[in-house]
């Protein structure tokens, strides 16, 4: 057995930077959160292998069918986040600080068995009563014929998706970021489209997706355990103590944050799922796939703001407990990188949207509303940044609670008055305004609390060459003869990263591309 890795900061090092954003001992450098984001981004990437895998999963399987799975498999997202507990948040600010090896390894102790077992039991007490639960969904009548033994399969993803959050969370509480690439991209995703493929192979419709989903968490739940040992000592999470006391700061920990982390869920999960309910029949399954499709496609540009989420929240943990006030210099450099990148991909997305929904079944194309609203949604929130996540980790409990009351009272308002005659596409409007009240809440609290304001006149810069990127690949596609438009979508592909290096090397000053080690010598910035 390995011993179990320190999950001490890193020590001093040389301040090369402005006065404003030097950092000290023990704190965090920028080149550390730039090493770490890189990791994390490609543990992110997993979303793009399933975002690819979709239109698959729409041609193999049908529209509503996978209407049918992004309805269960949302149900299980929201109940996971009440059933975690906020444990992967706790996690995140006991784990950095705390006292000794026997600390840290009982905080993942109680993380695990806090979690595991209730939702075990919750999935248990499904799968008995999974014929009745069945009613509250709407389906054609093949697949409502197979729905009770669906639900009762498909619940006992909640303990085992537990156990994956749990897991990578613990490894991250150890600045661990690279190990999820495995499990999200390789196994998790990869996996599923292996046994779905198979599945449909062998004549399963209805439940393909399903089991495949099932079996896909299996073997990552799996490879979780093998995670958990590479980063903690089995033995002393067996016999590790948890004293009153540390169950108390961890309960606290997480049970601060699980409202906002319930309602930030109920923001992706809930409105495929009211679909499903408000409309009955196939109509009621259709209408959750093209809301699911428009969803995934939407995600693609949060992978960066998802990056600076898993990451700085360990850090900002670890760099509060040192000094609170060196948080703005990380905090700062996200938020650039989060401009330059997000605003050129989403415009990207935007210009090739219906394209991309080309590649899924024909119905698919009544998704463009809908996507293009959480597009504007998702990139709104995306380039704000990091903010939540600090908000959450430096010690502002009920700030996040109150900033997703906010967008609730926001998304539920404009939900009342679009989806009645505007349907999917009012839900998304609602959703997209809902998500970007509470990001700019967050930003806000930030810079009357701690003075952690990201606008600075770098931030502009790096914001003006985004919008000059995004601008710049618009010109393109409006320039490009129509007789040329079946090449549309590659000329501006190719055209996207010249861009986007343009908009790195002159929106990041000297320091950030310092920061950014190999990959900006490399890249030529």
């Amino acid at each position: 057995m390995s011993e179990p890795k320190s999950n001490s900061a890193p020590g001093n090092s040389e301040n090369t930077g402005r006065d404003s954003e030097s950092t000290s001992a023990p704190g965090i450098e920028r080149a550390e959160l730039a090493k770490s984001a890189g990791l994390a981004a490609l543990s992110r990437f997993g979303a793009l292998i399933e975002v690819v895998a979709q239109p698959i999963y729409t041609w193999m399987f049908g529209l509503a069918n996978y209407g049918l799975y992004v309805v269960l498999w949302a149900s299980i997202n929201i109940l996971s986040k009440l059933f975690d507990l906020s444990m992967l948040q706790a996690l995140q600010r006991v784990v950095p600080t705390a006292r000794g090896e026997a600390e840290a390894h009982g905080a993942v102790k109680f993380a695990l068995l806090a979690t595991l077992i209730p939702s075990a039991l919750f999935a248990l007490v499904i799968s008995l009563v999974a014929a009745p639960v069945a009613q509250f969904f709407s389906a054609n009548e093949m697949q409502m014929a197979q729905l009770p033994l669906a639900i009762s399969l498909f619940a006992w993803t909640l303990p085992l998706w537990i156990l994956l959050e749990v897991a990578t969370a613990a490894a991250r509480a150890r600045r661990a970021f690279g190990p999820e690439i495995r499990l999200r991209i390789f196994w998790e995703q990869l996996a599923r489209l292996g046994f779905a493929i198979l599945l449909f192979a062998m004549g399963v419709q209805v439940l393909g997706l399903i089991v495949a989903h099932i079996l896909s968490l299996i073997v990552t739940g799996l490879l979780s355990l093998h995670l958990l040992g590479r980063y903690y000592d089995w033995r002393m999470l067996i016999t590790a103590p948890m004293p009153r006391t540390l169950r108390a700061d961890m309960l606290k920990s997480g049970l601060g944050t699980m409202p906002p982390n319930l309602a930030r869920r109920a923001f992706n999960d809930l409105p495929p799922v009211i679909l499903n309910m408000l409309i009955p029949g196939n109509g009621g399954a259709v209408a959750a796939g093209l809301y699911g499709i428009a969803r995934k496609i939407a995600s693609i540009p949060l992978i960066v703001r998802q990056t600076f989420l898993y990451v700085l929240a360990p850090l900002s943990s670890a760099q509060a407990a040192a000094d609170r006030t060196q948080i703005a210099p990380l905090y700062r450099f996200s938020n650039r990188l989060s401009a330059i990148i997000v605003i050129p991909l989403t415009g990207l997305i935007m210009l090739l949207a219906r394209d991309i929904l080309s590649v899924f079944t024909p119905a698919a194309a009544a998704a463009f509303p809908v996507l293009i609203a959480l597009l504007i949604g998702r990139a709104g929130e995306a380039i704000l940044g990091p903010a939540t996540p600090i908000v959450e980790m430096i010690g502002h409990r009920g700030l996040p609670l109150l900033n997703s009351l906010l967008g609730l009272a926001l998304s539920a308002a404009l939900a009342f008055w679009l989806v009645p005659d505007m349907g999917a596409t009012g839900m998304a409007i609602a959703v997209a305004a809902g998500v970007t009240l509470a990001s700019w809440a967050a930003v806000a609290e930030l810079a009357l609390s701690d003075g952690l304001n990201p606008f600075d006149h770098h931030f502009m810069g790096a914001l003006f060459m985004g919008v000059v990127t995004f601008g710049l690949l618009t010109l393109l596609s409006h320039i490009i003869p129509d007789s040329w438009k079946y090449a549309e979508p590659a000329i501006l592909l190719g055209a996207f990263f010249p861009l986007l290096w343009l908009g790195l090397k002159v929106g990041l000053d000297a320091e950030d591309k310092l920061a950014l080690g190999r990959v900006a010598k490399k890249l030529r910035l």
